[in-house]
């Protein structure tokens, strides 16, 4: 079950998993980012306003957004496993998506062994405000810790990701401004 999920004060809706943690209710969460969390599961999203990266091709920019993650993550390896485009076929504003699966290896904890991360990851460039939107689910696929979801909970990150790329919309650009 899915609700439409009001995001920077209502500019942007998408459509979201009924049963998420808003991650602002318990830790500060900078103004440029809208952070989630599943209750049952150790999943994350992130949804970031960025400037827009040089890259005028989508799968270079998104790609970029990943190895910036990556980074910031202190991954170990990452590799890419998919680029493609969601066009916008609504008829509204909001640009049309790329969508990245990746994986990253990411030391947690001074963990000698890495965690296996999924990254889903979709890019909105608001070409006309010179942003990037950056919409991340983090999905642990082996963890150290016994945190990483089974093949249900993956498939219902992936699901959920797929409904909330394809319903994002945004109502009020002056959020950019």
């Amino acid at each position: 079950m899915s609700v439409d999920r009001e995001l920077f004060g209502g500019a942007i809706i998408a459509k979201t998993a009924l049963d998420l943690t808003d991650a602002s209710d318990l830790r500060q969460v900078p103004d440029n980012q809208e952070v989630f969390m599943y209750p049952n599961f150790n999943i994350s999203i992130v949804v970031e306003i960025l400037q827009k990266v040089d890259h005028s091709h989508f799968n270079d920019a998104i790609r970029f957004h990943f190895d910036s993650l990556a980074h910031d993550n202190s991954a170990r390896s990452s590799e890419v496993q998919s680029v493609s485009v969601i066009p916008n076929d609504r008829g509204d504003e909001t640009p049309s998506v790329a969508v990245l699966k990746g994986v990253q290896y990411i030391p947690k904890f001074n963990h000698t062994t890495p965690d296996k991360v999924e990254i889903l990851m979709g890019l909105y460039r608001v070409e006309s405000k010179g942003i990037d939107l950056v919409v991340t689910f983090n999905v642990p696929l082996e963890t150290v810790d016994g945190g990483a979801v089974d093949s249900g909970g993956l498939q219902k990150a992936e699901a959920d990701f797929d409904t909330f790329v394809r319903s994002l919309r945004i109502l009020d650009f002056d959020l950019f401004a």
